[in-house]
């Protein structure tokens, strides 16, 4: 599912710099994010990036538009052709939010 950021955004743009698919920008009242380009950081980090530096924690999970890791992943390798990413069944922890052990 991609990203998206609720209306208690502050609009301080710490998120837009984090994103690894270029998939956040401001919108008219607040940051959005593009569900065609986000990947929830699948292949780049164990969490979504914009999430994890969001001062007020309004970046979440999408319910409306959920997408497995396999989408995800294959998105990241279409948005970054030039950039080797393992195959899905061989991707580590640190590289997906869908391989963080459960507590």
């Amino acid at each position: 599912m991609a990203t998206i950021i609720t209306e208690e955004c502050i609009n301080c743009g710490a998120c837009e710099p984090e994103c690894p698919n270029e998939a956040i920008a401001q919108g008219e009242d607040i940051y959005v994010i593009d569900p065609a380009l986000c990947t929830e950081c699948v292949g780049f980090h164990d969490e979504e990036a914009c999430a994890a530096v969001c001062p007020v924690d309004c970046c979440i999970p999408d319910l409306n538009n959920v997408e497995s890791e396999e989408v995800l992943l294959a998105r990241a390798q279409k948005l970054h052709p030039r950039k080797e990413f393992p195959p899905l069944a061989a991707l580590p922890a640190h590289l997906s939010r869908f391989r963080r052990p459960t507590a």
